[in-house]
């Protein structure tokens, strides 16, 4: 178990969960679909019906600061969209 980093809660996932019952999640690189299905059914009780998985590479960033040019590089990640059966839902705030 672990593969799941964290709920991914942006503008756009909530869209895409209030129209078509989709969430997302950022998750560990070695993890593969039967996993993550098995971990979210345990996590937050509800039934799995699709789970699509898309990897991100890491990119390079630069700014200009009064100290000089910084660069840095952003981190690479994978993310997976799991599709509850109809009428479930996971409440992530919950617990706040």
């Amino acid at each position: 178990m672990g593969y799941i980093i964290k709920p991914l809660v942006t503008e756009k996932m909530t869209n895409i969960t209030e129209k078509q019952n989709k969430f997302g999640f950022i998750v560990r690189p070695e993890a593969n679909k039967i996993e993550i299905k098995k971990e979210v059914e345990a996590l937050y009780n509800v039934t799995v019906v699709d789970v699509s998985t898309c990897r991100y590479a890491g990119k390079n960033k630069s700014r200009y600061t009064k100290a000089g040019l910084i660069k840095g590089r952003t981190n690479a990640y994978k993310k997976a969209i799991v599709t509850l059966k109809e009428g479930e839902t996971i409440d992530f705030y919950s617990n706040i």
